[in-house]
């Protein structure tokens, strides 16, 4: 369980996220998210990392349990920043990042997948955030990276979610296959990709990153005030020990 790093094939790293089991993150492993995916890109001999995840599903997001477990605002404030930390070391990678998504992929999930290169999905996947109902905001930077402005908002307002298909019908999903091809696949296009000279793909991810329209670090935290404001006004943990009521016991997101 945690954070592992393969290199299954010469210029390839290979990050895998492993928290049965949905893959909830707690604030620390936000954190070694952050690092792993940092030392792979800083890694001379990795031309692309591909960010990955074992069990059912990519990622659904923070693990609320931690937050309502852990008197006072401490461990929301971790998780927040580790949040930060680890969207940021997946755009900031020095080298380009394919994320490769299977079943669902939410809140957190959504802010790696968004701030990756690319994204190839098993065709099982969805994407959303459930944000409202869990009492938080934040990570709609991200997903307006994959769909347009206006479904961003209705996804966003009313905790909705979108299918591999129909983001790749949008052009946000490169490729989408059936699961027992998705690891396969991911590594197939990380392999395009790492093929190139490695000081010219550096210098290509700097420059994109640098005309991007949005800059995602700062459009995040800005996000991220507005769930410390529902925390002090008393809405957010009465969504969170709801969410919690109804989850204990059972394991699906």
């Amino acid at each position: 369980m945690g954070i592992s790093t393969a290199r299954p094939e010469p210029g390839i790293a290979v990050v895998t996220v492993d928290y049965p089991p949905v893959n909830a993150l707690p604030a620390q492993g936000w954190y070694d998210l952050a690092e792993a995916v940092r030392a792979a890109g800083a890694d001379p001999s990795v031309n692309c990392v591909v960010l990955a995840a074992a069990g059912r599903g990519f990622n659904a997001g923070v693990d609320i349990k931690e937050l309502q477990r852990t008197p006072g605002h401490r461990a929301l404030l971790d998780v927040n920043q580790g949040c930060a930390a680890a969207f940021s070391a997946v755009y900031d990678c020095q080298v380009p990042v394919v994320a490769a998504v299977q079943g669902f992929c939410l809140g957190g999930g959504v802010g790696l997948a968004g701030n990756a290169d690319a994204v190839v999905a098993a065709d099982d996947a969805v994407f959303g955030l459930p944000e409202l109902d869990r009492g938080a905001l934040g990570a709609a930077t991200h997903l307006a990276r994959l769909v347009p402005q206006h479904l961003m908002r209705i996804l966003f307002y009313t905790s909705g979610t979108v299918t591999a298909q129909e983001l790749h019908r949008h052009g946000s999903v490169w490729r989408v296959v059936p699961r027992d091809r998705l690891a396969a696949t991911a590594l197939e296009a990380a392999g395009e990709i790492a093929a190139k000279d490695g000081t010219l793909l550096r210098l290509a991810k700097a420059a994109l990153n640098g005309i991007d329209p949005v800059d995602v670090r700062r459009s995040y935290r800005f996000e991220q005030g507005f769930t410390y404001e529902a925390t002090l006004a008393g809405a957010g943990d009465r969504h969170r020990d709801a969410f919690v009521s109804r989850r204990t016991g059972k394991e699906r997101p």
